[in-house]
């Protein structure tokens, strides 16, 4: 299993956490509050938030054999939905 983490600066971290997971949690196995969440991927990845008052924290855990990049954009393209009048956020992955 692979991780990678990102620190994402943002003073909305708890709005876009909160919508990223009532989304996702139609059709995955989601847990939240205004301050942290999970997300289980069918493909057995998961995704760890948390919400700080300038930056929204990710750890995302992908298993061997799944394609980490693919995972680290799906997050990305979402999340960036949620923050189109912020703009595009910066998503600086390192390992984890």
């Amino acid at each position: 299993m692979s991780a990678s983490v990102a620190r994402v600066p943002t003073a909305s971290a708890s709005r876009y956490l909160q919508q990223l997971c009532k989304h996702w949690s139609h059709r995955l196995t989601v847990v939240f509050d205004a301050e942290q969440g999970s997300v289980d991927f069918p493909n057995g990845a998961r995704l760890e938030l948390r919400a700080d008052p300038d930056t929204l924290d990710l750890l995302l855990r992908v298993p061997d054999g799944e394609d980490e990049a693919r995972m680290r954009g799906v997050v990305e393209e979402h999340l960036n939905r949620f923050a189109f009048r912020e703009g595009p956020l910066t998503f600086e992955w390192r390992a984890g």
